[in-house]
């Protein structure tokens, strides 16, 4: 039986956690700082409820086969304390975290070990170990062995696994959708307010740059971007909530550095300027 720790229990952390514990052959133990006794996801599928072992102290967990790091972008040190009891010499670690620094977050891991995945799940947390699923979504990793015994977890989900070639390229076309999402954070509207013409404009602004920035970085990324972004926010459920627009309402801290800060800081590098990207950055920082 495979042994898997799911480090992070958030809306992504509890979906991934809830299909894999539906799979007999696997062995799923959450690591979490919040305990909770019932696990919940309302998927486009059913109800996947399950009472799953939970730890919420890093001293009490042994090692494991898999180890998957769901926490929030900022909490890598929090998560690096579970992985120092997690991680012995056959363990394998996927990273399915937002932005396009994945392997950097995690210096401690031999790299050849780690399979960064782009996650596409739109999902929301009502509660601890309650979220919904709103759609069933993709999660996108680099064509390799170490992916292909990744995907191998999720067989008997519904959820797509994605092998490509330019893993680089699908995380900058994700950090395009995330970054154009801090206008959520910035209005406190979900997103619908994509539909204003000068906030999608905005939205538009801050797509462009992350292309540019992307390109310097050896990412293939097409001006239409841009329009894609919006018109997927448009297309999108109206009520929808993504992640930096809820924490700013739950007042937790945000993902900003991953989704628009680092935007910024590798432009830099590249001589790039990225003003919307910034601004945005700053408002969130300051309120």
């Amino acid at each position: 039986m495979t042994k898997i720790a799911v480090v992070g229990t958030g809306a992504i952390g509890a979906t991934i956690a809830a299909w894999l514990i539906a799979d007999p052959a696997l062995d799923v133990t959450l690591c979490a700082r919040t305990p909770f006794e019932r696990l919940r996801v309302q998927t486009p599928d059913g109800d996947l409820e399950s009472q799953p072992l939970l730890l919420t102290d890093p001293d009490t967990a042994d090692p494991v086969d898999w180890v998957i790091v769901a926490t929030k972008t900022y909490d890598a040190a929090g998560a690096s304390r579970w992985l120092d009891r997690l991680v012995h010499d056959g363990t394998r670690v996927a990273i399915l975290q937002n932005g396009v620094e994945h392997l950097s977050r995690f210096p401690q891991i031999d790299p050849s070990r780690i399979v960064p995945v782009v996650v596409d799940i739109p999902a929301e947390r009502r509660a601890p170990g309650d979220v919904v699923q709103r759609r069933t979504g993709s999660l996108t990793i680099p064509a390799g062995p170490a992916s292909d015994a990744f995907a191998v977890l999720f067989a008997t989900t519904p959820i797509e696994l994605r092998l490509t070639d330019d893993w680089l390229t699908a995380a900058w076309q994700k950090l395009a959708i995330n970054c154009a999402g801090v206008v959520s954070a910035l209005t406190l509207k979900p997103a619908g307010i994509a539909h204003d013409p000068d906030i999608a404009e905005l939205m538009r602004g801050l797509v462009r740059e992350c292309i540019a920035v992307g390109r310097a970085e050896g990412a293939v990324l097409d001006d239409e971007v841009a329009d894609k972004v919006v018109e997927g926010y448009r297309t999108g459920p109206a009520d929808s909530i993504n992640s930096i627009h809820a924490d700013r309402l739950a007042g937790r801290e945000t993902e900003i550095d991953a989704r628009n800060e680092v935007i910024v800081r590798l432009g830099v590098r590249h001589g790039i300027d990225a003003p919307l990207n910034r601004m945005a950055a700053t408002i969130i920082r300051a309120s």
